[in-house]
């Protein structure tokens, strides 16, 4: 349902220099590469990210309550996800780890928190067997 997800910049080379190995680390580049814009993804791939310096010229501001979430394939990747994110401009939110309690499968959510160097809020996630 979801094609892509935009988020608002004020620099947007800061940006590709924190979304570029993000997107490595999943496999993929950039689908989308304007002046103002940048879209990482796979054309009829999952859903993208892309970063944006607004379209009204205002300064972009992050959304109280609002965040992306990436989809990880184990928990290792989770934690590159998050080492990739702080290297390159992030900020901790939340180090790896699981979050609540295992469901009725045994499964749980496991999941990693940062923000891009705008502020604007991400997570790398799993749903994962309990160890």
């Amino acid at each position: 349902m979801i094609g892509y997800v935009t988020l608002g910049t004020n620099d947007l080379e800061r940006a590709a220099r924190f979304y570029d190995p993000l997107a490595a680390e999943m496999g993929v580049g950039r689908m989308m590469d304007f002046g103002t814009f940048i879209a990482w993804g796979q054309p009829d791939g999952a859903p993208g990210i892309a970063a944006t310096k607004p379209f009204d010229g205002r300064e972009a501001s992050v959304g109280n309550g609002t965040m992306v979430a990436i989809e990880a394939k184990d928990r290792d990747q989770v934690q590159r996800l998050y080492d990739i994110a702080l290297a390159n401009g992030g900020t901790c939110e939340g180090k790896p780890g699981p979050r609540g309690e295992p469901d009725e499968n045994g499964m749980v959510f496991y999941a990693a928190y940062f923000r891009d160097p705008d502020g604007n809020k991400l997570n790398a996630f799993l749903m994962d067997k309990v160890n």
